[in-house]
């Protein structure tokens, strides 16, 4: 493993390994996911990614981000008995979104037309 990799694992770094447990924390917080906080807009591999997700997890993470901006908006947090409930390093598209990118990298590789480009209006 190199240095960066030794660096960043929670594992092997205590500063890793606290930064982590905020992020858990401040997940748990408002019930979210860490994949939930990837931007469709930002990148057009999640916004694909996202497409090929079947319906009801695409459905359970806008419901998700509702709920967390609705706290956020009240000043308030999930009662704790959910946060206890919450996972939020449990992946579900993280191997669809490497799926994405490969596709992507070979059709760049080939010379072939992107699958998709950003509309501007």
């Amino acid at each position: 493993m190199g240095f960066l990799q030794n660096f960043l694992d929670p594992k092997k770094n205590f500063l890793a390994a606290m930064h982590c447990k905020a992020v858990t924390e401040r997940l748990r917080r408002y019930g979210l996911r860490y994949d939930d906080l990837y931007d469709p807009y930002y990148d057009l591999d999640i916004k694909e990614a996202l497409n090929r997700l079947p319906r009801e997890v695409v459905d359970a993470r806008n419901q998700r981000l509702k709920r967390a901006m609705d706290l956020s908006l009240k000043h308030d947090y999930l009662p704790e008995d959910l946060q206890k409930l919450q996972t939020p390093f449990r992946s579900y598209l993280q191997d669809i979104l490497a799926l994405v990118k490969r596709e992507r990298a070979e059709r760049e590789a080939l010379g072939a037309l992107p699958l998709y480009q950003r509309q501007i209006p």
